[in-house]
């Protein structure tokens, strides 16, 4: 969302004009630092479908009045977008009001309640992607050939499942933050969605006994004989090993495309497959939620005991003695 936020600090330039134009410039490079790279990427597109709207309907984007925010957003709904696309877009444009020192148009009641009613039609419940539990895991694995890119491959889907990684912190990870334990690899990630000021947390991956992801990492490192510099990287159909990194949605992907051939519905999964995979198969294998959390890096318990609920559904049913 590059193009909002730099036109947003130039309209509340009002409050520190007497301020240089690097002063103000490094001031913009922070206020863009406070998000993630793919945040301000998604940030991006939301704000540029707003003021294509906007421009196309003649009004104004910034600032936007309520009632253009809850026009767009029923525009959004009437064309069939998600629950939490259209959730983001009007984040995006929170966003963009902020840095501009401007009232949000989305906290005034109109939007709120144009919100619940999107939110309570049908069709627009939150669309959750199908969780690659180990099984899942198993079948996708078993479908990677034994190429270059295949040895990536494992390696990613193995880690991603075994630490339930993000698409985006599998993106992220360099080979410096992978540290050798006797019980397995120590994990560090720097940055991500709920640290966003970059304090790191590590993550301890076993060696285990089924999928093995410690061995599929060294696998494949030793094998695309990167020492240093990201972990996982595009691989040409040559098989040239690119020097910067696959990005979160290449991620995505490569679920997909493994799903497809395993002979699910490609559609249905993505990048948080691994991560809901892990938090489900733990939750069915009877893992204490504390543990849970400590894996999969969740704040807020009742997200995880989502899946364990429905991890456990038919479990102990009240009526499986009589129905």
């Amino acid at each position: 969302m590059a193009d909002a936020p730099s036109r947003a600090v130039e309209v509340s330039a009002g409050s520190g004009a007497s301020l240089p134009a690097d002063a103000l410039a490094l001031v913009r490079d922070y206020q863009r630092a406070s998000k993630a790279k793919a945040t301000v990427r998604a940030y991006k597109s939301d704000w540029a479908a707003f003021t294509a709207w906007c421009d196309g309907h003649s009004v104004s984007s910034m600032p936007a009045a309520p009632e253009t925010v809850a026009a767009f957003l029923s525009h959004e709904a009437a064309a069939g977008r998600a629950s939490s696309t259209i959730g983001r877009r009007l984040a995006a444009i929170a966003y963009a009001h902020k840095l501009a020192h401007l009232p949000d148009p989305g906290a005034h009641e109109a939007v709120h309640a144009v919100i619940k009613g999107i939110r309570r039609r049908p069709g627009m419940e939150i669309r959750q992607k199908t969780a690659a539990t180990a099984e899942v895991l198993a079948a996708m694995l078993s479908h990677a050939p034994p190429s270059l890119a295949g040895k990536r491959d494992r390696a990613l889907l193995g880690l991603g499942f075994a630490g339930a990684f993000r698409r985006s912190e599998l993106a992220a990870l360099l080979v410096s933050d992978l540290t050798d334990h006797a019980d397995g690899l120590r994990v560090l990630i720097r940055r991500s969605k709920t640290d966003q000021e970059g304090r790191g947390a590590e993550k301890a991956i076993p060696h285990g006994r089924h999928v093995r992801p410690v061995a599929l990492v060294r696998d494949w490192l030793v094998a695309a004989e990167i020492t240093d510099g990201p972990v996982f990287r595009p691989v040409s159909r040559s098989g040239r090993i690119r020097a910067e990194a696959l990005t979160d949605r290449s991620i995505g992907d490569i679920v997909k495309r493994y799903a497809g051939a395993a002979g699910f519905d490609p559609a249905a999964f993505g990048g948080h497959s691994l991560r809901a995979g892990f938090v489900t198969t733990a939750a069915e294998r009877g893992a204490d939620l504390a543990r849970i959390m400590e894996v999969s890096g969740h704040r807020d318990p009742r997200t995880v005991l989502g899946y364990v609920r429905r991890a456990n559904a038919f479990k102990d049913h009240a009526g499986s003695g009589f129905l």
